[in-house]
């Protein structure tokens, strides 16, 4: 395998973009399989978005003890996790032990961004430009750049005007004593905004959170692992991690089969309450099988978590405001530490943007329809252009097809959220309209790169140059995810999964949510059956797919409604 000083004349089998959890993968099953490799990396070090998202307060809602790569026994057995919820810092030493114990750290070129990507049909090449003016060629170009490391573009009236400190918690750049004694404005209330705001109340003089939708904020419940629950974890990874891949949310299941109006009002009160002590992806929407498919439903579900919204916070006018109006699950649930608290501070107020919407700036205040709020420091927790910001930014073109922008300018169209017909040899790692979006996507990018690493070398073996996704094949794939999340509440609200949170953004939901499992079960009936609906030099085994996910062996209850009922409540949780 060769490293980042390959003089650049040198054509690779593969390119890389991006040097996270994707990167790193790949690069190591490229050595597996005797591949060279040139990765390239826009930050200084590994990491992805744990090397960039340092803001106070951040770490994983996903358990660190499956929030992991499993493909060597020996890592699991010598790495251990401090707490059930890893913060940023650790889960980055993890990633480097991983760069250092594999040697993958020289498979990448660091500080270096792609600019551009084109396809070569009569080399049958990839050629990418690097920010540096340089050019480089391989047979494969993998984008293994994430789907939450763009932020999205700042629509924040006026902020020009401000004459006071701003910063972004997807670039941090400053220290909880930079904001002490001063007045802080937080701009919204998602995952980052949940995990920094109760961190700089503790410190600013005067902290204003300016919400424009309430989200439901379970709490964290995080703790140190003890050493009895690690030993006993690692004694049984193997059946663990195997229960986790063909699970619904890429953890450990906890199957549910009675519906909500099954009980009493009683029992479900009872339920609730343990399934909200419990908390985590399997806390309380996950309580019964029906919460993310049945309105009146997920309606006791809501009411319950709404009660406990008004329990915590001390002033009922602010508790009303903190309220969620959207079904719980159908936006991803956020897990916070004291967040509900934090508004029961005298130095904490909170601004609804519903109520009172942002109109300008001046040098020290943020004004609105009903009022003016100076600040000293404004922090924007604003959220990213999900999925589609990275790939976009790598300026993919394809002879024929134009940009992949151009390609899916009416809304995203892939083939199992790994390749897009038109831009041959392009594969996406836990890309649009894979299960990454709902899942323990670490669970997720090494069923991808394993699953793009056995059809290329499928292909090899065939002697085939040219892997491409067949229009019927990808018209199949996207039936497919439209019909699932059609049968759940997800179709009823819009959000940053449906690229709502970017304006002009064409609304396609950006994930398959029937499941981790399912989906692993359908991509290796497709191995099994020669890759239907994938062409290798022009030729296809079958164009397309059909409605695969309903013919591929699922465990009971067996029918596919049912199935994706199961499956997609489980991996939303809450």
């Amino acid at each position: 395998m060769t490293d980042s000083t390959t003089p650049p004349a040198a054509v690779v089998d593969v390119l890389c973009v991006g040097a996270g959890f994707s990167g790193l993968y790949a690069a190591y099953q490229a050595r597996e399989h005797g591949w060279t490799f040139a990765g390239f990396e826009a930050a200084p070090e590994v990491g992805g978005t744990w090397f960039l998202n340092t803001y106070p307060g951040a770490r994983c809602d996903v358990e660190s003890i499956y929030y992991s790569y499993s493909f060597s026994e020996e890592l699991q057995k010598e790495w251990t996790w401090s707490e059930r919820f890893a913060p940023q810092a650790e889960i980055l030493r993890y990633i480097n032990h991983v760069a250092d114990r594999f040697d993958l750290r020289r498979c990448f070129q660091f500080n270096t961004k792609v600019v551009a990507a084109n396809w070569l049909p009569e080399e049958k090449l990839w050629e990418v430009t690097l920010d540096s003016g340089v050019t480089r060629r391989g047979h494969y170009l993998l984008a293994a750049s994430g789907g939450l490391s763009t932020p999205k573009d700042v629509d924040v009236p006026g902020l020009e005007n401000f004459a006071g400190r701003t910063v972004s918690t997807s670039r941090w750049n400053v220290s909880l004593d930079d904001l002490a004694g001063k007045r802080v404005a937080v701009i919204g209330t998602g995952s980052s905004g949940v995990q920094c705001i109760p961190l700089i109340a503790e410190v600013a003089e005067q902290l204003t959170v300016f919400q424009r939708t309430a989200n439901y904020v379970f709490p964290a419940r995080n703790r140190a692992l003890p050493p009895e629950t690690v030993d006993e974890i690692k004694s049984r990874y193997p059946e663990i991690r195997r229960e986790c891949r063909y699970s619904p949310g890429g953890i450990p299941d906890r199957p549910v089969t009675d519906r909500a109006f099954d009980v009493s009002d009683e029992e479900r009160r009872r339920r609730y309450e343990a399934a909200y002590e419990r908390s985590g992806f399997l806390g309380v929407g996950a309580e019964f099988a029906d919460l993310l498919f049945d309105l009146d439903a997920n309606k006791t579900a809501a009411d319950f978590f709404r009660g406990k919204i008004h329990e915590i916070v001390h002033d009922q006018r602010t508790a009303t405001l903190l309220e969620p109006h959207f079904p719980l699950g159908a936006k991803r649930s956020c897990f916070g530490t004291g967040y509900y608290e934090t508004f029961n501070r005298p130095n904490v107020s909170l601004v609804s943007l519903r109520e009172e919407p942002i109109t300008t700036m001046t040098a020290d205040s943020i004004v609105t329809e009903a009022g003016s709020y100076e600040v000293d420091v404004i922090v924007l927790a604003i959220g990213f252009d999900a999925f589609t910001g990275p790939l976009f930014g790598l300026n993919v073109t394809a002879p024929g097809h134009g940009k992949l922008q151009d390609a899916w300018r009416d809304g995203v169209r892939t083939y199992l959220g790994l390749l897009t017909a038109g831009f041959p040899n392009f594969f996406m790692v836990a890309g649009p309209q894979s299960p990454a979006l709902a899942s323990n996507v670490v669970m997720t990018i090494e069923q991808a790169v394993d699953w793009i690493t056995d059809l290329i070398a499928h292909a090899r073996a065939e002697g085939r140059e040219v892997i491409e996704a067949t229009p019927e094949g990808q018209d199949d794939w996207v039936g497919i995810t439209e019909w699932t999340v059609n049968q759940t509440l997800y179709a009823s609200t819009d959000s940053w999964y449906r690229g709502s949170n970017v304006a002009g953004k064409p609304s396609t939901f950006m994930g398959y949510v029937g499941g981790v499992g399912r989906y692993r079960r359908i991509c290796e009936e497709i191995s099994r059956r020669g890759y239907p609906g994938v062409a290798l030099d022009g030729d296809a085994v079958a164009k397309g797919i059909g409605r695969i996910d309903t013919e591929v062996e699922v465990p009971a209850p067996t029918t596919a409604q049912e199935e994706v009922h199961a499956d997609a409540a489980t991996a939303v949780g809450g």
